[in-house]
């Protein structure tokens, strides 16, 4: 018997590969502050809202926070316009929601970014009539690493967390999904893929599109 009737999906790096998008929308707002961030930078906050992700650097690197709001503004307009023209869907995207929605399963999207992001990937990809949530972190007190975000969603899909198995790409978004007491199968970077941190993930996969009967099953296990 399965035990899971959901699927809720996290969105940038694992739907549609836009974190190349957002780090070129990080970085050129950081270098108007005089700030030349490096890859392995840039990756240690990825899952982090923006608002938490410019504090963190702003603090960092001293920099004055009167500058904070407007340098949200700035990463979050070059990452809706970057998106919007060169975000691609990652492999496995339609496969995946077809899979679930097959089978049965309600599906949600659950993702740091803002609404109006989120609106724009959605149609972009093609995926509205497959969604039976949308919960956004933009508003909520605290984004990823916390839960809320996931919890959210499976109360908008009117299921238990428990009911749940949650897809993410980035660290925040693994304990989040955790935290949440989901079954969390993490799609990593390439370059990140063999890292023993994503080892508190119950699967990992190189691509959706590898996802079958055999690995729900073993999360069934």
């Amino acid at each position: 018997m399965n035990k899971f009737s959901s699927a809720i999906f996290d969105m940038d790096g694992l739907l549609i590969d836009s974190e190349p998008l957002w780090q070129e929308a990080g970085t050129e707002t950081m270098q108007h502050y005089g700030v030349s961030l490096t890859t392995q930078q840039y990756h240690s906050t990825t899952g982090l809202r923006t608002p938490e992700w410019i504090d963190h650097w702003f603090t960092h690197f001293n920099i004055d926070k009167q500058h904070a709001a407007e340098a949200v503004d700035k990463i979050l307009a070059l990452a809706l316009e970057k998106i919007s023209a060169k975000g691609t869907a990652l492999p496995g995207v339609h496969y995946i929601m077809e899979f679930f929605k097959t089978k049965g399963f309600k599906i949600g999207l659950a993702s740091s970014s803002p609404l109006v992001l989120i609106n724009t990937v959605v149609d972009k990809l093609h995926i509205r009539p497959f969604l039976s949530a949308i919960s956004s972190a933009e508003f909520l007190p605290y984004g990823k690493p916390h839960p809320q975000v996931f919890l959210d969603c499976a109360t908008q899909l009117q299921v238990a967390p428990t009911a749940c198995i949650c897809f993410e790409d980035s660290f925040n978004g693994m304990i989040a999904a955790k935290a949440a007491r989901m079954r969390c199968v993490v799609v990593p970077a390439p370059e990140q893929h063999d890292e023993t941190r994503w080892d508190a993930a119950d699967l990992k996969m190189k691509r959706l599109e590898l996802f079958d009967e055999e690995k729900l099953n073993k999360l069934n296990a």
